[in-house]
């Protein structure tokens, strides 16, 4: 009797760590009531509306994109605010982070243990896009937004199943391996992905998945780090010339050290942290047979080369 309480309360914490792991993720939140205009967008990203434009009619036209580009590129932080902007005020807009563990059954549907009472029985239950997809559904006329972060750290053949045909042919119903009734994506559903290049190569990614989504590679943006230089007081700092010659070191794009770790408000005080806390970290996998090249960017070598007169900046 006591194993069998103990292995219901195991499987209850699994059921709760499930329920907590698909609660929704509602990006725009709940105060706030403004749609998520144009205006908006370029006071976060400093993109150009000509680039924001693009990319949005690319999501609009193909229904799938992903964003891909090396670490610190501002990847989910771009699809964040481009889900929002597409999604508008009384759109949709959530996020699901993939993992190697990530299933079928977790992202459509799947038979699920529950304990009710102190009987155990089994569901089939929804996963978190087929729940996604039900709400779209009840707001047709209003666009809703999927971003899937780090898509490419799942096994996307498993994870997506029959939706491999569905994402291709929006108007078909199918019926799914774990039964039901028939399902189709909704018209109005739109996915953005992201993928971190330095984890794995889009070459890698399924020719059949490829097809299905359209592709924008997010590049380190020098310009965007200069106009966050000129808002922290910073213009003068020689940092960009820095990260350029670190890219140069580096000499892979996949690879590049992205200007997201320097988007932060305190840079002048915390630029000390942030290198050796989160830049080096990364540099020590990326140089890790190039002990010379690696050397050369440790901070106190940075600061004696590159950043004279930081202290007074």
């Amino acid at each position: 009797e006591n194993e069998f309480k103990q292995e219901l309360e195991e499987i209850q914490a699994v059921v709760e760590r499930y329920a907590a792991s698909i609660a929704r993720v509602n990006m725009g939140g709940e105060k706030k009531v403004q749609a998520y205009g144009v205006q908006s967008f370029i006071g976060d990203t400093g993109y150009e509306p000509d680039q924001i434009n693009d990319w949005s009619e690319q999501v609009l036209r193909k229904k799938q994109l992903i964003i891909y580009g090396p670490p610190g590129s501002g990847k989910t932080y771009l699809a964040e605010r481009l889900a929002r902007y597409i999604a508008g005020q009384r759109g949709l807009s959530e996020l699901v982070q993939f993992h190697p563990s990530y299933a079928y059954e977790d992202f459509v549907q799947g038979i699920r243990p529950r304990v009710v009472e102190g009987a155990l029985s089994y569901e089939l239950a929804e996963g978190r896009f087929m729940r996604f997809c039900r709400e779209a559904s009840e707001r047709p006329d209003q666009s809703c937004v999927l971003v899937i972060d780090e898509i490419n750290r799942a096994n996307l053949a498993r994870v997506f199943g029959e939706l491999m045909y569905l994402l291709e042919y929006r108007e078909s119903r199918v019926r799914l391996a774990s039964g039901g009734p028939p399902f189709s994506i909704p018209a109005n559903v739109y996915l953005i992905g992201t993928m971190n290049t330095a984890d794995r190569s889009i070459a890698m990614i399924d020719q059949a998945m490829r097809r299905r989504f359209s592709f924008i590679r997010l590049a380190t943006d020098y310009r965007i780090l200069a106009r966050h230089l000129e808002k922290c007081d910073l213009a003068n700092l020689p940092l960009i010339n820095l990260v350029k010659d670190l890219n140069r070191a580096i000499a892979d794009e996949d690879y590049e050290l992205g200007i997201s770790f320097f988007m932060v408000d305190d840079l002048a005080s915390g630029l000390a942290r942030v290198w050796q806390g989160e830049v080096e970290p990364y540099l020590e996998e990326v140089f890790f047979d190039r002990p010379d090249e690696m050397a050369r960017f440790r901070w106190p070598k940075v600061l004696k080369d590159h950043l004279k007169g930081w202290q007074e900046a």
